[in-house]
């Protein structure tokens, strides 16, 4: 009998897509590794994975507090039983009565329980110094979700012509992939190495018109602090893209979720929320989602799958057509979702948990600070090799 399914009548959008994170090099690696542990002999010993930012996997200590809060939400007797912190036990408590059956196992709303988002707009308030209707964030598993979500919106040819998406090259892969899985045109603008890797609008005005011939160009992606490139956008060059962006018309795609891996002195973070805001006028309402996720900063909570979005000066019909779809994934992971609220409402000073949570967060920080610059250095003694400060 012939097969229903086969590589000449699938989707041909996913035989386009390649995800190199977890593509043929790290399949090859992971098959290297196995001989290996057979035995085989090779001019090394140890495959080092370096495809992915997964920072327990790596050996990172996770946060007391998230954990602690985990341990309490997945088993309450704990938190009369256990020893634990009281902030720890308030915070537990208030979560598992904001679930369905005072249970982390039970359903939340599709956009994430209402307590944790209300937690993560106070965050953004916190952040930025400008307002943050809770109604706009959403919450979900990880921010790769939530990314591809919104891609999803564009998938509307016009014209005749696919929409199309810029991307900065290097990129993190999985906005090629996606794109590529939507059919969405990719949208190449270079970032400048010799310049720090430094984003210029002339590039961004040569993509966009080389773009427009085949292509419907309606989205930009801004990865900052960059992946895997380390930079950190300026805020004048923040406002310079935002201008961009109110030109033509664009969506922008706020990639933030390295937003606490600061390192360089003289760098600081700015969301594109803030810088837009505080330019006020026709740029205050460039229309914008940002992202951000408990996988990275100092949190490395990667499998957990926790990340929220913040949707600014989306029409209204649209966002509620957003949260339809979202609807059908049901809801995020109501785990992944505490380890958001632990993220967005730490331990404050004065509560008992405080001491330690500083203390882990700043160690966490200052490990991956002194190995950027370890990396950066060993790459810039090695012979034709150049590494740009991190």
């Amino acid at each position: 009998m012939s097969k229903a399914l086969t590589v000449d009548n699938i989707n041909p959008n996913i035989l386009k897509l390649e995800y190199a994170v977890r593509g043929p090099l790290v399949i090859r690696a992971t098959e290297i590794m196995k001989e290996l542990e057979k035995g085989v002999q090779k001019p090394f010993k140890k495959v080092i994975r370096a495809n992915i930012g997964d920072a327990h996997a790596m050996g990172q200590r996770p946060i007391t507090f998230i954990r602690q809060v985990l341990a309490c939400v997945s088993y309450p007797e704990l938190i009369d039983k256990g020893d634990f912190p009281e902030d720890v036990k308030q915070r537990s408590k208030e979560i598992l009565d904001a679930c369905g059956g005072q249970s982390v196992g039970s359903y939340s709303a599709s956009h994430g329980i209402e307590l944790i988002r209300r937690h993560v707009a106070e965050y953004i308030e916190r952040r930025d110094g400008h307002p943050a209707d809770w109604n706009n964030v959403c919450l979900s598993s990880g921010a790769s979700t939530a990314i591809k979500s919104v891609l999803q919106l564009f998938c509307n040819d016009l014209g005749g012509k696919p929409s199309g998406v810029m991307v900065p090259i290097p990129q993190y892969p999985l906005y090629s992939a996606s794109l590529a899985e939507y059919g969405l045109q990719l949208v190449s603008y270079y970032l400048d190495e010799a310049s720090n890797w430094g984003l210029s609008v002339a590039e961004l005005e040569r993509a966009l018109a080389d773009a427009q011939r085949a292509a419907n160009v309606r989205a930009l992606v801004v990865i900052n602090p960059g992946n895997p490139t380390g930079q950190v956008l300026t805020r004048d060059n923040i406002e310079t893209i935002i201008k961009f962006a109110h030109k033509h018309g664009l969506f922008i795609f706020a990639d933030e979720v390295y937003q606490d891996n600061v390192y360089a002195e003289g760098s600081k973070f700015y969301s594109f929320k803030k810088v837009m805001a505080e330019m006020g006028g026709p740029y205050a309402a460039v229309e914008l989602a940002s992202f951000m996720s408990v996988s990275k900063g100092y949190m490395g909570e990667c499998g957990l799958r926790g990340g929220w979005m913040e949707l600014v000066n989306m029409e209204p019909a649209v966002q509620a057509n957003l949260y339809k779809c979202i609807s059908a994934m049901l809801c995020p992971t109501v785990l992944g979702q505490t380890a958001v609220d632990c993220v967005a409402k730490p331990p404050a000073p004065g509560e008992p948990s405080y001491p330690l949570w500083l203390e882990e967060k700043t160690a966490v920080l200052a490990s991956l600070d002194k190995r950027a610059k370890m990396i950066a250095d060993t790459f810039n003694q090695m012979e034709g090799f150049q590494c740009n400060t991190v």
